[in-house]
């Protein structure tokens, strides 16, 4: 019979289908009265969405622009009304790299004009006034949501390394769904999310597969990404945050700090580059840090850092071969 890994199931089970097929997309499964969703093989602690009305809406751009603004390069969070002189600067601008960044700065503005029009929105309609999606208020929102969208991929992740468009289109893609469908497109970037820190977690592994002096490194990357994923599936509003936030942080640290055990014979170049290990390590473990954190892949900068570890194996290598036997790799 098939098994389906569920080992991010927070009760620490596993389960196996009855008929040993693979789940649909969108399958649940309660597992100690918690609810997970299955998305591209994982299993992803379900949340139910709000009821789809405008003011739940409403509440749920603004948490996604504040998120989006929290995950990118500082100095973009453009007040709404200061739209029409984020145009002018960014139209005037001839120089390509303070284009961008008057680009980025513009998009910030239509998040928060378009944010503002839609809390006017749902202001009248506590108020009685209904306002339909024909509506030159809604039309002018839309727009400038689709045109913030069109300008993100000028907007950088904090750490200065990718665009991060997939979450730069967060609150356009809620304004043009209903809540549910939203949920739904969360879970599949959880999905892609967890892949991602895989995939980051093995090239850590894999780098340093083999010497002696990382004994140990593989249990700690594996304990981060497990803490990883989990608190990319979690919701700050659950309670479980204050369990699951400190083992992120916490595991994290010990990434972070893992430091070689250097050979009592080895010179100074390999003593340099087993130190030198320490900075990819936590270069890994921040890497890890900002996909969960922002809960959506970042392949450049996983390519980047691939091709870092490439290069850093090698040169370890080259450290080790020129060592005496009780000082080379296992």
């Amino acid at each position: 019979m098939a098994q389906l890994s569920c080992k991010n199931f927070r009760d620490g089970t596993e389960w196996q289908s009855a008929d040993g097929e693979t789940p649909e997309d969108g399958a649940r499964r309660t597992v100690d009265g918690e609810v997970y969703v299955y998305h591209d093989g994982c299993w992803i602690h379900y949340y139910d969405p709000p009821p789809n009305t405008l003011e739940s809406k409403r509440q749920l751009i603004n948490h996604l622009t504040r998120r989006t603004f929290h995950h990118t390069e500082p100095g973009i969070n453009t007040p709404g009304e200061r739209l029409d002189v984020a145009r002018h600067a960014w139209e005037t601008e001839q120089d390509p790299d303070r284009k961008r960044v008057n680009a980025a700065m513009l998009a910030g503005a239509l998040f928060n004009h378009a944010t503002d029009i839609f809390t006017a929105i749902v202001e009248l309609e506590a108020k009685g006034v209904g306002i339909s999606r024909s509506n030159e208020l809604m039309k002018e929102c839309g727009a400038c949501f689709k045109e913030a969208l069109e300008l993100g991929k000028n907007v950088k992740h904090y750490s200065g390394e990718e665009g991060i468009d997939e979450l730069w289109g967060e609150p356009f893609r809620a304004f043009t769904s209903t809540i549910e469908q939203f949920y739904t497109s969360r879970y599949i970037k959880i999905a892609q999310t967890w892949h991602n820190i895989d995939r980051v977690s093995d090239i850590i592994s894999d780098t340093f597969a083999g010497f002696t002096a990382f004994n140990g490194l593989d249990e700690t990357v594996s304990q981060f990404a497990v803490a990883a994923k989990r608190e990319s599936e979690t919701m700050k509003a659950d309670a479980i945050i204050f369990q699951v936030w400190p083992e992120f942080i916490a595991t994290g640290e010990r990434l972070k700090n893992f430091y070689p055990a250097i050979p009592d014979n080895a010179d100074q170049k390999l003593e340099y580059a087993l130190q030198r290990g320490q900075d990819v390590i936590a270069q890994g473990m921040n890497l890890i840090n900002w996909i969960a954190s922002a809960r959506v892949p970042m392949p450049k900068s996983t390519l980047d850092y691939e091709q870092t570890c490439v290069l850093f194996r090698e040169k370890l290598l080259r450290c080790y071969s020129a060592e005496p036997k009780s000082a080379r790799m296992c």
